[in-house]
């Protein structure tokens, strides 16, 4: 198994962790960042593809990125401890949209 599948299977991403988002924006707020300061290219990548369509479903913005379903839960739940964006279920299908 490689390092990052034994991480994940380790430690998998917790997207609701109210822990994880009063820490994250403590950091970001001492830090001075806003918005989309700090991410990483691909982070943003996905919070503009949101904030372009409204909403999306998960399948489609990993398929749009060419990302397995466990790298997309990891960099939305970065997006969703910023509190930059969320997601809500209609039916079988998970939908990300904006904060």
């Amino acid at each position: 198994m490689c390092e990052d599948c034994c991480f994940d299977l380790m430690n998998p991403p917790k997207v609701c962790d109210p822990l994880a988002v009063s820490s994250t924006l403590s950091i970001r707020k001492q830090l001075g960042q806003t918005g989309t300061d700090g991410l990483t290219d691909l982070q943003k990548q996905i919070y503009n593809l949101v904030l372009e369509r409204g909403t999306i479903s998960r399948e489609e913005l990993t398929s749009l990125l060419k990302m397995t379903p466990q790298e997309m839960e990891r960099k939305f739940a970065i997006l969703r401890h910023c509190e930059l964006l969320r997601a809500f279920k209609e039916g079988s299908t998970i939908y990300l949209t904006k904060y």
